[in-house]
């Protein structure tokens, strides 16, 4: 996506630029608490918003297709979705009567001849998701900005797993986000030979379901409390042990899609459900925690950057905060957030207990200058989309610091894979990483906190 852009900007691009500022200094700048769950809103979906795109009077406006970074393995990737209903748990809102959820599937491809590759999101969610984000703090984006729907992914849709035994990753997205948000860290998990299977948590998250079908996320525009938090813990809980079931019905031969539909060549026999691990995004982070403490099957956990208690300054804590694990867990926080010594800022009472109390292997990282949302897509989505509208204007700067830290977003991605995928090489498959020892000169960026 170059840029062709004028150094001087357009009496539009220059309105954008005021507005811009404005919701700099009267919202990012007032020093809005990106941790805090409830802020990524949602608005009920209006299907004449569909495909149309609002320009606002300015005739420079495009909606902006994303470049995401390549996967570091060396594998080809696959991706599935598929449409999963829980008989077990009774949903009177669904058609079915039950619990319903969308998954997808991410993996290393096998032959998959002239596959297309998928699309980041569906149509559907890319606009609730547009929505939710150029509606932020007041950062003067018209509707339409984030075209999600037709930016490609490295996965091409449905093609044979690669027919080899592969250990299985979950992933649970941040309060009210879309399981597609953090597919930069999910792909390059699957290029290097992993199954990373991520979970939309319907009636808190956006979820298209096949035919078009649209579940709205939460229109929640407080910060959830205690009490919903706590709810929505354990009802994603109940989500991830669901769907390991599943995974386990796949692996046994049994096609679990509520419509039937075929599923890709070479997956049951590629699903190593011996090696199984868990990360999170914030709230997914606490489920990827407490997920571990219900359940056996999952060895080993990593927590992007969630507080492990029903409200960081008020609590209660986590069970988990307070029983620890068994099993290897890695803590990876922001430069802004969650510490376990008392002595330093941003301390967080839940990730000390932890700490304390944990029983297997534990590890504490940050990741220098950046704020909570670096560990999501977020942070090279507004960069490309900001340096599309502004060109190389320095506000953009000033505006990346203020949504997701100094760090660069190539380097921060980066470090993120190149840690996550450590801990899970160390924990599942059994090879020691360096990386994992103490501070690296490849990575001083990322830093171990005890």
């Amino acid at each position: 996506m170059a840029n062709s852009r004028p150094t001087s900007l357009s009496s539009h691009s220059l309105t954008r630029r005021h507005l811009l500022a404005a919701g700099l200094t009267t919202g990012l700048a007032a020093g809005a608490t990106f941790d805090t769950p409830g802020l990524a809103q949602a608005s009920p979906f209006d299907p004449e918003r569909a495909g149309r795109i609002r320009p606002n009077g300015d005739p420079d406006f495009h909606p902006v297709k994303f470049r995401l970074p390549v996967p570091t393995g060396r594998k080809a990737l696959g991706t599935t979705a598929i449409h999963l209903i829980d008989r077990s748990r009774p949903d009177p809102s669904m058609p079915s009567g039950q619990r319903e959820l969308m998954i997808s599937l991410w993996y290393p491809a096998g032959m998959f001849g002239a596959a297309p590759f998928a699309k980041y999101m569906p149509p559907k969610t890319a606009v609730e998701v547009d929505d939710t984000w150029t509606g932020e703090y007041g950062l003067a984006l018209p509707s339409g900005s984030f075209d999600f729907a037709n930016t490609e992914t490295h996965a091409r849709v449905d093609v044979p797993m690669q027919r080899l035994r592969h250990p299985v990753v979950l992933f649970s997205p941040g309060y009210q986000y879309s399981r597609f948000v953090n597919t930069a860290q999910v792909e390059d998990l699957a290029g290097r030979g992993y199954v990373v299977v991520t979970m939309d948590h319907s009636h808190e998250t956006p979820v298209e379901f096949p035919g078009g079908r649209f579940l709205p996320g939460a229109p929640t525009t407080e910060p959830a409390g205690p009490a919903e938090i706590r709810k929505a813990v354990e009802t994603r809980t109940a989500d991830a042990r669901f769907v390991l079931d599943q995974l386990e019905r796949i692996a046994d031969g049994q096609n679990v899609d509520a419509e039937g539909k075929d599923l890709p060549g070479g997956l049951a026999d590629g699903l190593d459900l011996r090696k199984v691990g868990m990360f999170g995004f914030a709230l997914g982070g606490y489920t990827a925690a407490n997920t571990m403490l219900e359940d056996e099957r999952v060895l080993a956990g990593l927590d992007l950057d969630g507080t492990l208690q029903d409200d960081r300054i008020k609590g209660p804590l986590g069970e988990v905060a307070e029983r620890g694990l068994d099993r290897p867990f890695l803590l990876f926080g922001s430069a802004e957030t969650q510490r376990t010594d008392p002595g330093k800022e941003y301390y967080d009472t839940s990730w000390a207990s932890f700490w304390d109390a944990q029983r297997g292997g534990k590890l504490n990282l940050t990741l220098a200058s950046t704020k909570q949302r670096a560990f999501t897509d977020y942070q090279f989505v507004f960069s490309q989309l900001f340096h599309e509208i502004y060109g190389e204007d320095p506000i953009i700067t000033s505006v990346m610091k203020a949504l997701v830290g100094s760090a660069k977003p190539a380097r921060s991605v980066l470090a993120q894979r190149e840690y996550v995928a450590a801990f899970f090489d160390q924990t599942l498959r059994r090879r020691p990483s360096p990386l994992l020892r103490g501070d690296s000169s490849k990575f001083p960026e990322v830093r171990f906190a005890r």
